[in-house]
This record gives structure tokens, sequence and C-alpha cells, in this order.
């Protein structure tokens, strides 16, 4: 069944979508500031995003990064609207060429059409605010989350979701990731604004638990490794037997992965760092 939640914090308008409400990965939130919207939820929940950009007037739209629930209806808006995403960098050349979406996350947020849009301004504001673009690979290549330091605000992207992970997509790269957190870690916030957990106070702590958490599981994976036990092994021992996500997905989304990417994370560089 469809979600559709609306909310509002200190002044920060928001509304949920998501065909389907399997968990925190399956909904999808739309935040809007001062007129300034990011990231534009999934292609399939448009008729419930649309009013939301509707009932006030959009001054500009920031997007975190290419992925179909982030950007899937970045085109739609620009046509009702006339306002152009800005976007990172790598992020304007895989919208406008396309991109493949795994049949799972179709299922889940539909399809993402080709779009054009505009390269990150060098001084980003919201109203009167700065915003600070701080680029964050790892989960997606392109990923950049934006801060407002005035507010201590944080648009997370998907770099935060939860403090601990089970589950990892094929594409994605824990040692990047690592890198990406603890640079966002040297910047001062307390409130994660996540599109798929929500508004998380505490928020730089939280973060940094994800952190701590990605590096022991790393060292406990080096460690089982490093006695000759497999990949598949080492994956249930540490976080159980893989269940219906990974075979739905073809393990594509699935404990495997993550366990093979924590391997390839340099500890000493780490510790070092």
């Amino acid at each position: 069944m469809s979600v559709r939640e609306t909310f509002n914090y200190q002044g920060l308008e928001a509304i949920r979508v998501g065909r389907l409400n399997m968990g925190v990965n399956t909904t999808f939130v739309v935040y809007r500031l001062n007129g300034t919207v990011i990231d534009t939820g999934p292609s399939n929940q448009w008729k419930y995003v649309k009013p939301f950009i509707e009932n006030t007037p959009l001054k500009q739209l920031l997007l975190t990064h290419h992925h179909e629930d982030h950007s899937g209806n970045a085109g739609a808006i620009q046509k009702l609207t006339g306002v152009q995403a800005f976007a990172p960098d790598l992020t304007i050349g895989i919208l406008k060429r396309g991109f493949r979406i795994p049949p799972m996350q179709k299922l889940f947020w539909g399809t993402a059409g080709k779009a054009e849009v505009a390269p990150l301004p060098e001084d980003i504001r919201i109203g009167t605010e700065e915003v600070q673009p701080l680029f964050s690979p790892g989960h997606a290549k392109d990923m950049t989350c934006y801060l407002l330091p005035e507010r201590g605000w944080l648009f997370s992207a998907d770099l935060y979701i939860a403090n601990y992970l089970k589950f990892l997509r094929i594409d994605e790269d824990i040692p990047i990731l690592l890198n990406s957190i603890k640079s966002v870690l040297e910047y001062s916030f307390e409130v994660i604004l996540c599109p798929h957990r929500g508004v998380v106070e505490n928020g730089w702590q939280q973060l940094k638990q994800k952190y701590e958490f990605l590096l022991n599981l790393s060292a406990e994976a080096q460690q089982l490794d490093q006695q000759g036990l497999p990949l598949e092994q080492i994956s249930e021992s540490l976080l159980g037997k893989e269940g219906l996500v990974s075979i739905l997905t073809g393990h594509n989304f699935c404990k495997r992965n993550l366990i093979a990417s924590c391997l390839k994370v340099d500890l000493d560089t780490m510790a070092r760092s």
C-alpha cells in the first residue's frame, strides 16, 4: 500500500512517499526549505509529489545524486515549474544519457527518465543561508551531501540511512564510503535530514556510530579471512544467513557484498588518518 505522510520540522516541510512500505529503504522523503527542494522522490510517486511541489512556489531544486528515488521526478518538476535542477558534475552526465535500474529497484521506485540538469552554482544559498556541498561517494560515485552550517543541518543523501548495515549493493564501496563519512564528520552538525530515515537528531553522533560499526565489522571480517574462512562463511558468521532480500535482488543487495567490501578496507591506513 502506498505511503503518503507530510510533516514539518522547524520550518522544514516534507512528504514521505512510497509504493510499498517494507522498511526504511522502501519509502522516500522529499524535503523543502524556503522554496528549495532537495531531491525529487521516485517517478512512480509523482501523483503525490506533484501537489507537494505545487503548493509552494519552487525557487530551487538540488539533487544529491542520480539514483532513481532521488532524481526520478527531475524532468517532471522542470516541466511543471520551469525550474531546472542543480546537480553534482558527475550526476549531470549520468542523467543526460540515462542508466540501468535493477528489477527490484524498479518495482519500488519506477523508472528514471533522462533529464537535463545544471551544474551546482559556486555560491549555493537556501534563502540567505549558505549551503556547503560535501562530495561523499561510496554509495554512489556522484553522491553529494548538503550542509547548512548556520542551522547545523546535513541533508545526508544516502550517507547515513542507519547506524548499522547488514546489506550492501554490489556497486557500493565500503573503503570509499568510510573515507566519505570520515570527511563529513570533520564538519559540525546536529541534525541529519535523511531521505529514507527522516529527521535524525544527534545526527553527528549517529553517523559516527555508523563509521565505527563499519570499521569494527571490517576488522572482524578480516580476522576471519586471515583464518582461512571463505566469504560465505564469514558473512553468515557476522551477519547471519542471506534472506529473501538477497534472493529477490539476485544478490545485487546482500550481506555477502557488505563483507566482500569490508575485506578491502585498509585498516592500517584508516587508523593513521
